[in-house]
């Protein structure tokens, strides 16, 4: 098992990592024990008491952050005629049709969001198999197949992040960069969490938020108090 470096241990040293922080006081301690050169995502993972294996506990959607990511996010559009050139206006990468289909199938994936027309699906499908394992399938329940073009592609372009609960029960996403600060990092949580809170599944029994931890890309997870979260939330 590899073992942390000096750094990693001189960071943590003193700090009791089984104690229940505040979502603000886990933020700063976040902040404080970086210790890397480049700007790392600040993480969050959130084990819910659903069971993914059942569709109506299934937690999937969207929420566009306060601060946006921190990240460069080349969106691709299918799309023909007057929607077409609405996405070039509201800044879409690539935007296009039989000829993207081509390209992928060619192996080319410089892009990290789709979004389509509804009836450009049937043109999409011909690379689900590409798209699909990958995550870049566009899908309706994300919002990213719809008519409303150039108000998905400023959403993307300003910090919307998708996520999904996963096998395990945990939902997992970067809430922007380090570099933030800790108040926009709190206000990027707090909407992340908001979002959480409001698609709490009918058929969800029992304790909902079971625990949250924050952490850097290479930092240390602190564990957040999930009452404190739903309180400041609230």
């Amino acid at each position: 098992m590899p073992k942390h470096g000096k750094q990693y241990r001189n960071k943590i040293e003193g700090l009791d990592r089984s104690v229940l922080m505040t979502l603000e006081d886990a933020i700063k301690n976040v902040i404080k024990n970086s210790y890397v050169k480049f700007d790392e995502t600040f993480d969050i993972a959130i084990k819910l008491g659903v069971d993914p294996r059942h569709a109506d506990q299934m937690v999937r959607s969207s929420v566009v952050l306060p601060h946006g990511t921190g990240k460069v996010t080349r969106v691709l559009v299918f799309a023909k005629g007057e929607k077409e050139a609405e996405a070039r206006e509201a800044g879409a990468d690539y935007v296009g049709a039989d000829e993207l289909v081509a390209k992928i199938q060619g192996g080319w994936l410089d892009f990290d969001k789709t979004v389509a027309t509804p009836d450009m699906m049937g043109t999409v499908g011909k690379i689900g198999r590409v798209l699909g394992p990958r995550n870049l399938m566009p899908n309706a329940k994300l919002g990213t197949v719809t008519f409303d073009i150039a108000n998905i592609v400023k959403e993307i372009k300003s910090g919307k992040v998708d996520f999904r609960v996963d096998k395990a029960g945990i939902v997992h996403a970067g809430l922007g960069k380090i570099s933030f600060g800790d108040a926009k990092l709190l206000d990027n949580a707090k909407a992340f969490i908001e979002k959480i809170i409001q698609l709490k599944p009918s058929s969800s029994k029992g304790i909902y938020l079971k625990s949250i931890s924050v952490s850097s890309t290479m930092g240390a997870g602190l564990k957040v108090d999930p009452l404190d979260a739903r309180a400041i939330v609230k």
